[in-house]
């Protein structure tokens, strides 16, 4: 019973990282890249569907998107949906391509990105955190029961709380990275 709790409770723990690592994915550091479009939905014969889906989607250079669509008459619905997704720029739609043009990052602008990834880090220990007082309860659940000692029941506790420990670190790892990489100039 304690060792599906503990894998459980891994199982989780590592799908807020992976969470977080997605969220982190969406943020704009110093070179531009696809990433930050991919939330974008765009309405393709009554469908919302993802910008990747419709065409083809580059980072041509570090401050540049190309967003080739394979069926020409996408163009002004790819340039809606940029526009309506408020990203920071507007679509440049020449008849064939849209671009999007990043300007390069200001350091007001770079340490509001640091802010967010710190919020998204903050949400992924709390999800940790929710993972660690669920665990716990079963524990305590299965003590009340009679199913384990009260000895076995502290040992859980214990094992529950490296794997927090570890999961907690791993986040605060991905942050620190996170970012040395925004501020990067």
């Amino acid at each position: 019973m304690l060792n599906e709790i503990y894998k459980h409770t891994q199982e989780h723990m590592k799908k807020s990282l992976e969470a977080l690592k997605r969220d982190f994915s969406t943020l704009r550091t110093g070179k531009v890249t696809t990433n930050i479009i991919d939330h974008i939905k765009v309405d393709y014969y009554g469908t919302p569907t993802a910008l990747s889906q419709v065409g083809s989607v580059i980072a041509t250079d570090a401050t540049t998107i190309t967003i080739t669509p394979w069926e020409k008459h996408m163009l002004n619905g790819i340039s809606k949906a940029i526009q309506e997704a408020n990203i920071g720029v507007n679509p440049n739609n020449d008849g064939i391509v849209i671009k999007l043009f990043f300007p390069a990052m200001t350091t007001q602008q770079r340490q509001e990105v640091v802010k967010q990834s710190k919020g998204m880090g903050e949400k992924a220990k709390v999800a940790v955190r929710n993972t660690r007082k669920d665990a716990n309860d079963k524990i305590k659940r299965l003590e009340k029961e009679k199913s384990i000692t009260e000895d076995e029941m502290k040992k859980a506790n214990e094992q529950i709380q490296k794997y927090t420990d570890s999961f907690v670190a791993s986040v605060d790892e991905l942050l620190k990275a996170k970012e040395i990489d925004i501020l990067k100039v």
